[in-house]
């Protein structure tokens, strides 16, 4: 815990931590911190795996440097703070050579720092200190940008060729791009990157240096390994040249709002008549927290003499915003307002150099902050835990108020063991309260009649003052000592009024002011904050009710009204941040940074805050689901604004905060989430925040499309596959749908070194071996992988002059295994020169286009990351573009700015030329992706990868099934005809086995039940009974099957065995697995017990095929005869099946709805003809 933080801020000792510019707050300063602001590791970990860990299987950047030797090169830093301080010395410990040149008339206390912490050594001149070296970090404000680079002894006199200048500026991006160009103009072959340096302050990143660079990919991978060998530092590419330092714009932006924020927040604390120490200690660790509040305010309450720097640097910085803005045409009025705050808290700087922004404050705002701290402190949580300690025992509670909050600290207390009697006017609520075990009552008054304790928390004072004094108020009926505990958030002025009222009734009715904050789960947990004043008597009365509601709890001086003070300074602070948030998310996008990644980098950076942690995933979602509404903001706004009026101290940062959510109000957005402000800069720009793709028309995007490659690359496809005939292509298939668009190809169900040396012996151009490792968790799929390859090299090295590869056939909607199956390949047959990722698969609506993997609906392209796939229990994911999900899905192993690209463009306008030269120029353990909207696509890709394999090179493929057929050359026939396969009319009826769960699926269903209930007999599976149910009760249920199963199939019926269509899933992706095992081997153990042989058998749903071809039917391999309809394999099972020359139909479970729209007639046809008998195909 803090105590005591005004005097702790007085100790010179503390000084150290001060520096004066954000530029210069070293890694050092993250120590000075007495509260740190969590954010969520899972969306703030791609940097730190970043710098933690390289690109997988990767050795040495593309200029053929190697980390390590950066000791052999010189690193010059022109311009300092103390950051260049601690760069320069992890840069001398990794053995580089540090030179440095700083402005003579500039501070020397970076210059200290540079030669006693960085071991640098110190030049007359920029081009002194540039000379012979790689690498050069510039420092430098805008005015001097240009004399520092082209002046007689400039930057550019000393650079030799192929150097890499990083630079930290203050230049707005236009200027930037403008000295990139004179640069490149002056002097040919030096490489110019745009940086974002800062100290991490996240719990992940402190004491990190954070370096975000922009510019040219392969000058930006190159400068990075100067950074990969160094301790405690952090290097991350992002974006073209000027993203970072636009980003930096963004925290400039956070940074300078929260500081006026801080300060009005502070003042108006005071006059309310807190102690200064108390609204810090509560504050920093409350959902009105910044990493500015928390560092700043105790330097304000210090009079830290280096508060002028610091206010002078925030204020040329904002002015640089400000001017960005302008020319972007961007609207800023919470920077706009905060702006002239900090010009007006620097006013009397310009008159007396030696003036602190303390005095301007105290007399705008009246208040003498420094006094105030030197008053005598309290523990108001050790204040609050005394107070539980000597409170007395109350059971008899009365609830006013179920709405989302209230009905969890309500039914919280009822499972604490308090006797709860509620009210609400919404009567399902009292429904459900009810049936919690609860008491409920029809009006306020019957409520508070046998209360010992009463407690309110409506939305606000308009409903406390109904449900007090209101018809059949609880007032009248309180019995006389009652104690009534508002835990409404309502102004300090109303809490105060309404005491009074109260002790005019004279029947010692008690009163405490009790604001609670926290969100609904922590409600329902009895974990939250509450704040709490008032008499003696009514605390005591109260106070193991207010303990068991909280985890944390405090205790203001002061009577009624002080805790709803200190709530209002929570509530200014919260609505703040949260539309500096929105005014900061909108500023990125409008800048055309990308909005992930931007809220990503803030977390770590000073201008973080609970809220914008909190509160930008939902801008950025979309998703504006009610947790805390617009209109809330509103009212807790509108409070600080009439406390303001009342206290008569100015807040013009949270007054225009406050008009922007009564904006969002007025346009219809009042019961959206409170971040739908940001939609009001959003309607103002046209920009949206929101960092998702959107769904596109198909028909538009593949028009746009350049025209496809005009040459065929089948036969030369074929030609290489023959040419090179003994090499195999090996497709480990992870559901047996991997082969929706081969034919005349075997398929392996085991997979023995025998069965392996067999095959081999074929010569065949593929095979497939099907793993159905998509139903296992994925380090068992690891190990099975791991086996397969183990065999594959085993059976190999028997068959003279034989060589293989391995491709991973996936899911085209990016489910399944990935990176583990790959990792495990990788194990055992060695570095690959590069990953390919390819999910096009046009039969079933996959489109990769711009690197963004689409899933076709009708004429829809929805991203990938926005379909009922990506919410998978087992194979989840949000990223629809490709370089992201590689990220998402090694957990940033490898980041998106590390994944290639082979984009529609080259394949068609260049051709397999083109891609091979793409492939061999991709460093070794290379990721790459590749766009597709064509067949055509698919075919120059694989031709452009022949080539590079004929070259040496060696990849390792996780693809859909069209790249397997373009792989091998294989061309397409029609879909086989039912009359083909020989079918005879008065056999058995056909089996049809549905146990894929997707929503698609269960339409389909519908749809075939509705179209041949006719001919259908149809079996339904109880999923319950069978995964959640005893042992005896799933036999029972699998055993009623069975026997209806045979009966159908015997008397001619065709037969659909379906689960039952509620999803059942488990706690964690594991649970989920299993259970989908337990249906899965349900369904293989009704198969095998049916003894009639059915005249055909169809399997929907992968893992389903997969387990029945295998278990069920004990098929060791099988042919693919072709497809039954486009994308629909069909199998003829191995002799030693136990129905061998059955037809096998895989159909897939992920089918689509569009495909099934269009495709149900035919669906319908095949089924009839199999089932029916139509007279054509007799």
């Amino acid at each position: 815990r803090r105590t005591s933080t005004a005097r702790r801020a007085r100790d010179p000792g503390t000084q150290s931590g001060w520096v004066k510019s954000p530029e210069q707050w070293s890694p050092r300063v993250s120590l000075f911190l007495t509260c740190s602001l969590p954010c969520p590791l899972s969306l703030c970990s791609p940097l730190l795996r970043a710098g933690r860990r390289r690109r997988r299987a990767r050795s040495h950047a593309t200029s053929g440097m190697s980390p390590s030797s950066s000791a052999a090169k010189v690193v010059a830093f022109v311009g300092a703070d103390g950051l260049s301080a601690a760069l320069a010395a992890s840069f001398t410990r990794s053995g580089a050579i540090v030179r440095f040149y700083i402005d003579p008339k500039a501070d020397g206390s970076a210059a200290t720092a540079l030669a006693e912490q960085g071991g640098g050594v110190r030049c007359a001149s920029p081009a002194e200190a540039t000379r012979d070296s790689a690498l050069v970090v510039v420092l430098s404000d805008a005015d001097g940008v240009d004399e520092l680079f082209f002046g007689a002894q400039g930057i550019v006199k000393g650079l030799c060729k192929e150097a890499i200048v990083l630079i930290r500026s203050t230049l707005v991006p236009s200027h930037l791009e403008k000295l990139g160009q004179k640069l490149a103009d002056e002097k040919k072959g030096i490489f110019l990157l745009d940086a974002y340096i800062f100290s991490g302050l996240s719990d992940e990143l402190k004491q990190n240096i954070v370096v975000v660079a922009s510019g040219r990919k392969d000058v930006a991978e190159r400068a990075g390994q100067f950074f990969s060998g160094l301790d405690k530092t952090i290097y991350f590419v992002e974006g073209e040249f000027g993203c970072s330092s636009k980003i930096r714009l963004v925290n400039d932006l956070l940074e300078s709002i929260h500081f006026v924020a801080s300060t009005e927040a502070m003042f108006i604390g005071v006059r309310a008549g807190i102690h200064p120490s108390i609204i810090y200690d509560i504050i920093s660790n409350a959902a009105g927290s910044s990493r500015i509040f928390v560092e700043v305010v105790p330097k304000i309450l210090s009079e830290d003499p280096l508060l002028i720097d610091f206010l002078k640097s925030l204020k040329k910085h904002a002015s640089y915003v400000m001017d960005t803005a302008k020319a972007a045409t961007f609207p800023l009025p919470l920077l706009a307002v905060a702006y002239q705050q900090l010009i007006h808290g620097s006013s009397g700087v310009i008159r007396d150099e030696s003036a602190s922004p303390l005095k301007v404050w105290e007399q705008l705002f009246g208040v003498n902050i420094v006094d105030a701290a030197s008053q005598q402190i309290y523990d108001a949580s050790k204040l609050a835990d005394q107070l539980v300690m000597a409170s007395k025992a109350a059971k008899r509670i009365g609830f006013i108020g179920l709405g989302a909050m209230g009905f969890g600290m309500a039914s919280h207390l009822l499972k604490s063991g308090f006797s709860i009697t509620a009210y609400d006017v919404y009567k399902p609520t009292l429904a459900r309260f009810a049936a919690l075990g609860g008491l409920t009552k029809d009006s306020p008054e019957e409520v508070s009649r046998d209360a010992e304790i009463l407690i309110i928390m409506v939305a606000n004072e308009v409903q406390a003052e109904s449900v007090l004094y209101g018809n059949a108020g609880a007032v009248s009926g309180l019995p006389a000592g009652t104690s009534i505990i508002l835990s409404s958030t309502v102004s300090p002025g109303f809490v105060t009024q309404l005491k009074g009222r109260l002790e005019a009734e004279c029947r010692e009715i008690k009163l405490v002011d009790a604001p609670v904050s926290g969100g609904v789960k922590r409600a329902a947990d009895g974990t939250l904050t509450v704040i709490v004043s008032g008499t003696d008597e009514a605390l005591h009365c109260t106070g193991r009710v207010l303990s068991a509601l909280s985890e944390k709890l405090y205790l203001i001086k002061g009577g009624c009204g002080a805790a709803s003070s200190v709530k209002m300074v929570n509530q200014l602070l919260a609505g703040v941040h949260i539309a500096s948030a929105a005014e900061a998310m909108a500023f990125g996008a409008r800048l055309n940074l990308r909005t992930r990644r931007v809220f990503e980098i803030i977390q770590h950076a000073r201008g973080y805050s609970w809220m914008f942690g909190n509160r930008v995933p939902h801008m950025l979602d979309n998703d504006y689901t009610p947790l805390s509404a617009v209109d809330i903001f509103v009212k807790d706004l509108g409070i600080v604004s009439r406390e303001s009026s009342n206290l008569r101290i100015p807040l013009h940062v949270s007054s225009v905060a406050h008009q922007l959510f009564v904006s969002g109000s007025a346009s219809g957005w009042g019961r959206y989430d409170d971040s739908a402000v940001v939609k009001v800069y959003e309607t103002l720009s046209g920009v949206k925040v929101e960092g998702r793709p959107p769904m596109l028309n198909k028909e538009d995007v593949l028009r746009s499309l350049p025209v496809e490659w005009p040459e065929v690359p089948m036969d030369d496809l074929v030609s290489s596959a023959s040419h090179d005939s003994k090499k195999v292509l090996v497709v480990l298939d992870d559901d047996p749908t991997g082969t929706q668009t081969v034919h005349d190809i075997e398929v392996l169900t085991e997979w023995p070194v025998e069965a392996l040396t067999e095959q081999f012996l074929k010569l065949p151009t593929c095979f497939f071996i099907l793993t159905n490792s998509r139903s296992m968790i994925a380090n068992k799929a690891a190990l099975l992988v791991k086996d397969i390859c183990r065999n594959l090299e085993a059976a190999a090295k028997t068959v003279p002059g034989i060589s293989y590869t391995v491709v991973l056939r996936g899911d085209s909607t990016l489910r399944g295994h990935f990176p583990e199956e790959a990792d495990a390949v990788v194990s055992v047959l060695g570095d690959m020169d590069a990953w390919i990722i390819c999910p096009f698969f046009l039969q079933g609506g996959r489109y990769t286009i711009d690197d963004i993997h689409y899933v076709a609906d009708s004429e829809r392209l929805i991203p990938a990351g926005e379909t009922e796939f990506a919410k998978d229990a087992a194979f989840g994911y949000t990223s629809s573009n490709l370089k992201q999900w590689v990220e998402e899905k090694t957990k940033g192993g490898i980041l998106e700015n590390q994944v290639s690209t082979i984009s529609i463009s080259l394949l068609r306008k260049e051709g397999p030329d083109a891609v091979c030269q793409l492939l061999c120029s991709l460093e070794k353990g290379s990721v790459c992706i590749v766009n597709a909207a064509s067949e055509r696509d698919m075919n120059v890709f694989a031709a452009g990868m022949i080539q590079a394999e004929l070259q040496g090179k060696r990849f390792l493929c996780r693809t859909a099934a069209s790249f397997v057929s373009a792989r091998i050359g294989i061309k397409p026939k029609p879909p086989i005809r039912p009359n083909d396969l020989g079918l005879k009319r008065n056999l058995a009826g056909g089996l049809i086995v549905v146990g894929s769960y997707v929503p698609k699926t269960t339409k389909q269903v519908d749809k075939l039940r509705s179209q041949c209930a006719q001919s259908l007999r149809v079996i339904e599976v109880s999923v319950e009974m069978i995964s959640l149910k005893s042992t005896e009760e799933r036999d029972q249920e699998i055993s009623r099957i069975v026997e209806l199963g045979n009966a159908y199939i015997q008397s001619g019926r065709d037969t659909l065995v379906v689960t039952s269509r509620q999803l059942i899933t488990g706690k964690t992706p594991e649970e989920s697995l299993e259970i989908n095992y337990k249906v899965s081997s349900a369904l293989v153990e009704i198969v095998r017990r049916i003894d009639s042989r059915p005249r055909y058998i169809l399997a929907k749903g992968g893992i389903t095929s997969s387990d029945l071809a295998t278990k069920a039917l004990e098929a060791r391999r099988a042919k693919v005869m072709g497809q039954a309809l486009a994308g629909v394999p069909l199998w003829q099972l191995g002799p030693e099946s136990r129905h061998p020359g059955v037809p096998y139909i895989v159909f897939p479970g992920n089918k689509r709805i569009s495909f099934l729209y269009q495709q149900i007639n035919n669906v319908t046809l095949l089924l009839k003809k199999l089932s029916c008998h139509s007279p054509n195909d007799r």
